[in-house]
Parts: C-alpha cells; sequence; structure tokens
C-alpha cells in the first residue's frame, strides 16, 4: 500500500471516529437536554394543576384574614352544630371530604380548635359541604352520608361519620387515621355505608336514594354565594379564613373575635 493510499485510510478512520464521537455526544447530549424537558414540564404541570384546580389554590396558605375585613353574610342554614350553639365566635366551614386539604385540616388544626375553643364553649363550628364533584367523585356522596347519619342520631351523629370520613380516608390515604396526608383517598358508597355501620347507623337506603342531595346544593350555593371558590374556606364570624391554615392562624382570628 502507498504512502497515499495508508494516509487516505488513516483519514477515513478518523473522520468515522468523529462522526461516531458526534454521534454518541448528540445522544448523550439529547438525553439529558429531553430528561431536562420532561422534568420542568413535570413541574409546570403540577405547579399549574396546583394553582388553578379549586383544592390546589389553599395548599399554600395563602388565604389569611386580612385586616379590617369586612363580615360576609353567611348563614349557618339548619346544617349540624358542634359546640355551644351561644358561644360568641361561630366558625362555619365550606369542605369537601374527599379533598386532601380539607382532610389535612381535620388531621392537623381541627382537635386544637375543638379543646381550646369549642370544648370550652367560646366557638360553634357548622361544617358546611361543598364537594367539588369533577374531581371528588366521593365528594357528593360523603355529604350525603353524613346527613344520613345526622337523621339517625341527630348532631352527634353528623359528627360522628363527619369525622370517621376523614379518619378512614386518611387510614387508605397513608395508614393511619393522622398520618401525614399524601394524596387523595379513593372509595365509594360501599365504603361509606360500612363506615357509618361501624358507628352504628344503616344508612344505605337514604344514601342510594341521594335523599339529601338537594341539602348539599343549597350549601355549595350559598357558599358560592358568600365568595367560596376552593375548600376548605372558613368564616369566622362572618370574616374569610380560607385554605388549611395552621392552627396559629385560627387562634389569631378567633382572639381576634373574642377581645
Amino acid at each position: 500500500m502507498s504512502e497515499k493510499e495508508v494516509h487516505n485510510t488513516e483519514t477515513k478512520h478518523a473522520n468515522s471516529e468523529v462522526i461516531t464521537i458526534s454521534k454518541n455526544s448528540l445522544w448523550k447530549y439529547s438525553t439529558f437536554l429531553l430528561a431536562a424537558i420532561l422534568i420542568v414540564g413535570a413541574f409546570v404541570f403540577f405547579t399549574k394543576g396546583d394553582s388553578n384546580s379549586p383544592t390546589g389554590r389553599v395548599i399554600d396558605n395563602s388565604g389569611q384574614q386580612l385586616p379590617g375585613q369586612k363580615a360576609a353574610s353567611v348563614s349557618i342554614d339548619d346544617d349540624a352544630v358542634l359546640g355551644d350553639k351561644n358561644a360568641p365566635v361561630e366558625i362555619i366551614e365550606f369542605s369537601d371530604y374527599q379533598c386532601p386539604f380539607c382532610r389535612k385540616f381535620w388531621t392537623e388544626t381541627f382537635s386544637q380548635i375543638k379543646k381550646d375553643y369549642i370544648d370550652t364553649g367560646k366557638v360553634k363550628f357548622v361544617y358546611r359541604d361543598f364537594p367539588l364533584e369533577s374531581i371528588h367523585p366521593a365528594a357528593l356522596p360523603a355529604a350525603i352520608a353524613a346527613e344520613c347519619a345526622r337523621e339517625k342520631g341527630g348532631d352527634k351523629a353528623y359528627f360522628e361519620m363527619h369525622d370517621k370520613i376523614f379518619s378512614e380516608g386518611n387510614i387508605l390515604d397513608s395508614g393511619t387515621a393522622n398520618g401525614p396526608v399524601t394524596k387523595t383517598a379513593q372509595f365509594g358508597n360501599a365504603e361509606l355505608k360500612k363506615w357509618a355501620k361501624d358507628l352504628g347507623y344503616d344508612i344505605s337506603s337514604c344514601l342510594d336514594n341521594k335523599k339529601y342531595e338537594q341539602e348539599v346544593s343549597k350549601d355549595m350555593a350559598d357558599g358560592s354565594a358568600a365568595g367560596v371558590s376552593g375548600t376548605p374556606a372558613f368564616f369566622v364570624n362572618g370574616k374569610l379564613l380560607s385554605g388549611a391554615q395552621p392552627y396559629s392562624a385560627f387562634k389569631q382570628a378567633i382572639e381576634a373575635e373574642l377581645a
């Protein structure tokens, strides 16, 4: 082989190696770029979903009461009351039994409010329904189930079922009644009937017939009229406090009304 032929052969090998290296580099960088796009895309999707969905709007706890806020006209309607009906402070919650942030409030904050303010006669608490059916299909049946339990045993039974739904939802989520809230719990009529039966209430016929659907619809209408757009939403003597707020936010709002 001549010197010229050797040179041409070496040049072809060199060019082939460069092309191979270039292809490998392109594949490697393309993979990294694709992974980066997927990560950024997922971040944008989930953060956008959190900020725009009725449930997601409350996760950042940004809806605290504003100083000097005027009280809205919100009635308790004929809904169940927990605590002294003549208590000086009234908290009305518009909530969704399948909403994870509503369950977060129940898991992390409600018991302390009950201990410090409801059980001591300073606060009466009213739960009104605001089921977001488009994303929480079990919310409406759960709301009806709680009303069915109330039919059997009054306000006491209502709040027993209220607590049962949230505690069982948390067990389905994280394995314990008071464990961390990580996701939306999935359940249906069969579970609701069983939970009510565990409490001693047979709600099968009432739930199957959707007996209290209009009652729940009335709550929804009243909540919307009062400015509720996401769950949970609270009115402390008519003043809106939105989101799964920490206990400190409720304490501040309640103490301001007691002052």
